[in-house]
């Protein structure tokens, strides 16, 4: 894959299988910085580009014995809905994922909404710390990027990106959207490598927004990533990379 350095992480550029193996190759990596570790944190995300690499690992057979012996699974935003709606971030990868993998209960961890959103935030942090640790967040925090530069649940003109008061997760009722669950700024630069994967043409003009337009991350979302950079990794196929790689 071609390899480019920018502000805001390392961009790497191929096929969408390139893209789809390096995920893997980039989070088997991740965990073997700490082999001893008693636990292994993997935050996915939602969209069709997931789903798509969901069917791909299970088909492909390709995540290792020891990444599916030891990971605990998490989403990095969800929408406030039960697991079981077509419409839950966690609820797409137990299906597509994890439940055909055969991981145990015990190793997923989907936000609860068994309590009003704000509360949920709080709980999932408090229910995650001995996984990933009070000080830190994921060790592999998947993101998606939208047409409008957002990812996670970080929207233009989020209050979030303003100020999240230091907390690690956040619940914000997005206009339109409803009630989202998000990992935030502050938990974004305490999780270990963050990988954006962003595909096809659709991509092109956000993603040439975030790494060549004006620095204003509460239009450009994305661009909050500049402040952990050296832990961000852009999986980008030539479609998505297309106006980038001409700036």
């Amino acid at each position: 894959m071609k390899e480019l350095s920018t502000s805001y992480g390392r961009v790497m550029i191929g096929t969408k299988e390139d893209c789809f193996r390096t995920a893997v190759f980039l989070a088997e990596g991740q965990r073997g910085r700490a082999p001893n570790a008693p636990h292994f944190t993997w935050a996915l995300t939602g969209g069709s580009t997931p789903k798509e690499w969901y069917q791909w690992c299970v088909a492909k057979d390709a995540l290792s014995p020891g990444m599916l012996a030891r990971t605990h699974w998490f989403v990095s935003d969800e929408r406030y809905v039960r697991i079981d709606s077509h419409e839950s971030n966690f609820g797409t990868a137990d299906r597509l994922l994890l439940k055909p993998l055969a991981i145990p209960s015990e190793r997923k961890h989907p936000w609860s909404t068994n309590v009003p959103p704000a509360m949920t935030a709080v709980e999932f942090g408090r229910m995650g710390a001995p996984w990933f640790g009070r000080d830190r967040t994921f060790d592999v925090c998947f993101l998606g990027m939208g047409d409008d530069c957002h990812t996670a649940s970080l929207f233009p003109g989020s209050p979030l990106l303003r100020d999240d008061g230091g907390n690690y997760f956040a619940a914000i009722d997005v206009p339109e959207k409803g009630w989202r669950l998000t990992i935030t700024p502050s938990g974004l630069n305490a999780a270990g490598l963050i990988v954006v994967m962003a595909l096809g043409a659709s991509k092109a003009e956000s993603l040439y927004r975030v790494h060549a337009g004006e620095y204003h991350p509460q239009h450009v979302p994305s661009q909050i990533l500049r402040g952990c950079a050296q832990n961000v990794v852009w999986l980008v196929d030539e479609a998505a990379a297309a106006k980038f790689l001409l700036k």
